[in-house]
């Protein structure tokens, strides 16, 4: 496997993103950068990113969160941000990805996480709470899922998947733009584009359509459905914070409230924004996370 670094001078003076760069070995000889911010002490926040973003998406919710008492852990996936990226699509499963986060939840041995997920955050984030429920506290998704491949997805999700598999042209910085409501400024959408210095780089960010189980019957389909059956189970607080201009996982949030006992009480919320409703409700988002969080200490 050929291991490509991107050069940390490309992440100088990045707008809003003055976080420490911290490192740990998701295997060996293959580097995952995360964000660690607040007290080391506190009960950890993690927050994963999905496609094509990387822990620069939580920028203005980082330290909100963190100011609040709480320790924000937002880890890099491999292949995207500041962590090591294997060269070729190939290099990159499903499974593969959930090993390295298990292998990085495992070395700095979190416990008590409040897990918040969008995009891929959830397909892994959500996959890791089940198979490691022992870790995990509370769940916070906002516009994500855990598909099995049994319900059809949505047509703009079959362009985009032959988009990333086909198009000689990958702009991390518009497709994010097109995934946002508000306009990035010309200095943002450098920071979305400065892990990928060339094409070899965008290994990962493309192989990620391809990952999604959309027919019953594969590895992960089946995977999925049996973290399902522990989802299905889960008595802990679960919470939905979607937004309202999402055309991919739209109607996933009532979904999840119906089929999650965790879920059941808790307060859901619709966000304004697109996609990544970290770029356009930020503090709305980090507020309920904050709550969340205070419930459990006045509990």
């Amino acid at each position: 496997m050929r291991i490509l670094r991107t050069d940390e001078a490309r992440f100088a003076g990045l707008p809003d993103y003055p976080f420490a760069p911290h490192f740990l070995d998701a295997e060996p000889g293959l580097r995952m950068h995360y964000v660690d911010e607040g007290p080391r002490h506190a009960s950890p926040v993690l927050m994963l990113h999905g496609e094509p973003s990387w822990s620069y998406l939580y920028r203005h919710m980082i330290p909100l969160v963190a100011d609040a008492g709480h320790r924000v852990l937002a880890p890099d996936l491999i292949g995207f941000g500041k962590s090591d990226k294997p060269a070729s699509v190939e290099d990159y499963s499903y499974g593969r990805h959930l090993a390295w986060l298990a292998n990085w939840l495992e070395g700095l041995n979190l416990t008590n996480i409040t897990l918040v997920c969008q995009n891929w955050g959830s397909l892994l984030g959500l996959r890791l709470a089940a198979e490691h429920p022992q870790r995990f506290a509370r769940i916070i998704v906002g516009n994500g899922m855990l598909p099995t491949g049994d319900t059809r997805v949505p047509a703009v999700f079959s362009i985009w998947k032959a988009f990333a598999t086909h198009s000689p042209w990958f702009p991390v910085g518009r497709i994010v733009q097109l995934g946002t409501e508000r306009t990035l400024s010309k200095a943002e959408l450098t920071a979305y584009e400065a892990p990928f210095p060339a094409a070899d780089f965008k290994a990962g960010a493309r192989a990620f359509p391809k990952l999604v189980p959309i027919e019953p019957g594969t590895p992960d389909s089946l995977a999925n459905r049996a973290a399902w059956q522990v989802l299905e189970k889960w008595k802990k607080p679960f919470i939905t914070c979607f937004s309202s201009g999402d055309p991919i996982t739209r109607g996933g949030d009532r979904y999840m409230q119906r089929r999650i006992p965790g879920a059941h009480g808790q307060p859901h919320i619709t966000l304004r924004g697109g996609h990544f409703l970290q770029e356009d409700s930020p503090e709305d988002f980090a507020r309920i996370i904050i709550d969340a969080l205070r419930s459990e200490m006045a509990a």
